[in-house]
């Protein structure tokens, strides 16, 4: 493995929290270096098209078109100064003692950092559902990518499941390209719905653009679902068995599925840089534990989704928060952020809202059959989760190593969550008792031949 010479900041994660952090520092006189998976600056909400791409930025991005603009224009123009290093289509695969591991076109490289800021950002929280794991079945996350990147719907007749803004901006987006989404289908009833407006009304402008684009979706749009099971056949998907909130069952036919239940946030590089983490109730997951800066400790930062799920306006704030904590720690003037912090106050009642109106499906899963799949990479049920449970003593990574769920290519990203509350439910506890699974390099699945390539 080589190395290069590396700045004294490096930034992972080109999204919007990235990009405000790496302009604190160049602002301040300081070199960052930026690593990202993508080919472009911009993140998932604003991730760019390829060149010669014909539609515009509104038709993109929306409301968020002038945001999406004005990120990608900074950024831009500091990497066309040479105000930071910007290493495009570059993964970090492994932190250890102060160096990362970063898998890029010309193998892995080692980077070392004095102070290391992770924007790793969040993706699809997915619940299963029986008949998930065949082909045709995506996360919404994926639809949105492929819309936004190619131009294209995943399928000729859509249904899209699951809970909370993400469902309803990707039906939106999709009827305005033109595709056919059959039903947007919601499994938080009305009434809980309205349980968070209170939490909702902190960005009253935020909330009436949600309900603009929940009214484009029509009939499509279903609150209060029961989702039974996908249908299919060799070729996959083929329809959706569901029952509204009267009770009444449906068959809605299609050839493509998009779920997800809000945002998982991306904490497998923060855990192995020895981040604590605090399980969060509200968001039903483990997050890692901050101050109000970011600071995670040993000169790790931590900013965006994959701390605080606040979106994209709060990853910027974050950003700015992390950078200026770091720029705090190494004795340098520091903007002041008394008027961030505010804003992010603000935010936080916003997505308490948010949590409580779109809830992660506890009791759905808890209800999986034995038959059910709940680990999509090793093809792994729900009942030998249970029995893993069993087995195990209710210890996440035990039941992990008796069961194989998580195992897999995406090392419990899809199935962490679900997995827990299976186990919750067959021994009587939280999910929280149970534990999370412990993350390990390589954090993406490498080619062998990337290490034996010179960086």
């Amino acid at each position: 493995m080589s190395e290069i010479s590396s700045p004294r900041i490096v930034i992972v994660g080109a999204g919007p929290a990235g990009i405000r952090a790496a302009a604190t520092l160049a602002e301040a006189g300081l070199h960052p270096m930026v690593i990202d998976e993508g080919n472009r600056a911009g993140g998932q909400i604003y991730r760019r098209p390829p060149a010669g791409f014909v539609r515009t930025p509104e038709q993109l991005y929306g409301s968020e078109a002038a945001k999406a603009r004005a990120l990608h224009a900074l950024f831009d123009r500091l990497a066309e100064a040479g105000r930071l290093t910007y290493c495009a289509r570059s993964s970090v695969i492994a932190v250890h003692e102060g160096r990362l591991h970063v898998l890029g076109e010309g193998g892995v490289q080692g980077i070392g950092y004095d102070r290391l800021i992770l924007a790793t950002g969040a993706s699809d929280r997915v619940a299963p559902v029986p008949g998930w794991q065949n082909a045709g079945v995506y996360s919404l996350g994926a639809a949105q990518i492929a819309l936004k990147a190619q131009g294209v719907a995943l399928g000729r007749r859509i249904v899209l499941m699951g809970s909370g803004p993400l469902l309803t901006l990707v039906g939106a987006q999709l009827v305005k390209a033109g595709a056919d989404v059959a039903a947007v289908l919601d499994t938080s009833p009305w009434r809980q719905q309205m349980r968070g407006f209170r939490g909702l009304a902190a960005r009253p402008i935020v909330g009436l653009r949600g309900l603009a684009l929940r009214a484009r979706l029509g009939r499509r749009y279903h609150a209060g679902v029961r989702l039974e099971r996908i249908e299919a056949d060799a070729s996959g998907a083929t329809a959706v068995r569901w029952r509204d909130a009267r009770g009444r069952e449906h068959l809605t036919p299609c050839d493509m599925v998009g779920m997800g239940w809000h945002l998982r946030a991306e904490t497998h590089l923060a855990e192995l840089t020895g981040c604590a983490f605090i399980y969060d109730e509200r968001w039903r997951q483990w997050l890692p534990r901050t101050d109000e800066m970011g600071r995670a400790g040993d000169g790790v930062y931590l900013a965006g989704d994959g701390v605080r799920l606040l979106g994209a306006d709060g990853a910027e704030i974050a950003g700015r928060l992390a950078a200026a904590a770091c720029l705090t720690d190494l004795g340098r003037p520091a903007p002041s952020v008394s008027a961030d912090l505010h804003k992010l106050a603000r935010l936080e009642r916003f997505a308490r809202g948010l949590a409580c109106a779109f809830p992660w499906p506890a009791a759905m899963v808890r209800a999986l059959p034995d038959v059910a799949i709940v680990c999509r990479c090793e093809n792994v049920t729900a009942g030998a989760v249970r029995e893993g449970a069993d087995f195990g003593g209710g210890e996440a990574n035990r039941v992990k190593s008796v069961s194989r769920a998580g195992m897999g290519r995406c090392q419990g990203r899809y199935c962490q969550l679900a997995a827990a509350e299976v186990v919750a439910a067959e021994l009587g506890c939280t999910p929280d008792a149970v534990g999370r699974f412990r993350g390990q390099a390589p954090v993406r699945p490498v080619p062998v031949g990337a290490f034996l390539r010179e960086g």
